[in-house]
C-alpha cells in the first residue's frame, strides 16, 4: 500500500512537477468547459484550426519585437473571424473553410519560422514544455483561465441556447452574432494562453476529448460540463504522474490518458445501450 502511495506522491516532491500539475489542472478545466460547447456546436475542428493558425502570428511577433502571445492571439482571431466571413459569403461549408485556412496558415508559419532564423522551436510549439513553465507564465495562465471560465459560467444559459438553437436564441432576443464572436475570441485567447505550456497537440486534445467523452455518457448539458472537467483533470493528474515515472513528455502522456478514458467511455456507452429495453 505504501508503495502505491509513493507512486502517486513521489513526483510532486519536486517543485517543477507541482507547478506543472497545477498548470495542467488549470488548463484542463478551462479547455474542458470549452470542449462541451465545441462538441455541441459542431466546432471541434475550429480548435484545431486556431491552434495551427497561430504560428504565423508567433513568427511575426518575433520579427517586430512584441510578445508572442499578442501575435498568436491576432493570428488566431484572424483565422476564426475569416472562417465565419468566408462561410457566410460563399457556398463553402465551414469545416472546409477551416481546413483550408489552418493548413495554409500553418504552412506559412513553418516557412517563416525556419527561414527567418528565430529562436522558436517547432517542437516546443507542437508539444509544449509544461515542466518548464515559469512563475510568470503560470500566473498569467491562471488569471486568464479564471476570467474565461467566469465569463462562460456567467453567460452559461445564453451560450447553451445559442449552441443548441441559434434561431431560437435570436427569437428570444439574444445577441447571436455577439455570442458567436465572443465564443471564438475566448477560444482564441484560451488557445494562445495555454500554448506555451501545453503545445498544439495537448491543446487540441483537451479541447476535443473531454467533451466527446462526456457526450457519450450523458444527455444533460450541465452534467456533461461536470463530467468533462472531471475527465480532463483526471487525465492531467494521471498523465503527469506517468510522465515522471516513464521519463516521458508530460503533454503527450496526458493525451494518451485522455484517449484511453475516451475508449473506456465508448465501451461503457455501448454496454449501457445494449442493456436498454428495446421498444417494439
Amino acid at each position: 500500500m505504501s508503495e502505491l502511495f509513493n507512486f502517486f506522491i513521489e513526483p510532486f516532491q519536486l517543485e517543477l512537477m507541482r507547478r506543472a500539475l497545477y498548470a495542467a489542472i488549470i488548463i484542463a478545466i478551462v479547455c474542458a468547459l470549452f470542449s462541451c460547447f465545441l462538441v455541441l456546436k459542431g466546432w471541434s475542428l475550429i480548435g484545431d484550426a486556431i491552434s495551427h493558425a497561430v504560428l504565423p502570428g508567433i513568427a511575426v511577433a518575433y520579427l517586430i519585437g512584441i510578445p508572442f502571445i499578442v501575435g498568436a492571439f491576432i493570428s488566431g482571431i484572424f483565422c476564426s473571424f475569416a472562417t465565419g466571413f468566408i462561410k457566410n459569403n460563399s457556398r463553402i461549408k465551414e469545416d472546409t473553410v477551416m481546413g483550408i485556412l489552418f493548413s495554409g496558415m500553418f504552412a506559412i508559419g513553418i516557412i517563416m519560422v525556419t527561414k527567418i532564423h528565430t529562436n522558436i522551436h517547432l517542437s516546443h510549439i507542437l508539444f509544449g514544455n509544461i515542466l518548464g513553465i515559469t512563475q510568470n507564465e503560470f500566473i498569467f495562465t491562471v488569471v486568464i483561465s479564471i476570467i474565461i471560465s467566469a465569463v462562460i459560467l456567467l453567460k452559461l444559459k445564453d451560450f447553451i441556447l445559442f449552441c443548441f438553437d441559434a434561431t431560437q436564441a435570436k427569437v428570444v432576443g439574444l445577441p447571436v452574432t455577439f455570442l458567436h464572436y465572443l465564443l471564438l475570441s475566448m477560444l482564441s485567447l484560451t488557445i494562445v494562453t495555454t500554448l506555451q505550456a501545453a503545445g498544439i497537440v495537448l491543446v487540441i486534445a483537451m479541447l476535443i476529448s473531454p467533451g466527446i467523452t462526456a457526450f457519450l455518457l450523458t444527455k444533460r448539458f450541465e452534467l456533461m460540463l461536470i463530467i468533462a472537467v472531471l475527465v480532463s483533470v483526471t487525465a492531467s493528474v494521471i498523465g503527469t504522474i506517468i510522465s515522471y515515472h516513464l521519463d516521458a513528455d508530460t503533454g503527450p502522456s496526458i493525451v494518451i490518458v485522455q484517449a484511453i478514458i475516451f475508449v473506456l467511455a465508448y465501451i461503457l456507452s455501448l454496454i449501457l445501450r445494449a442493456k436498454k429495453p428495446q421498444h417494439a
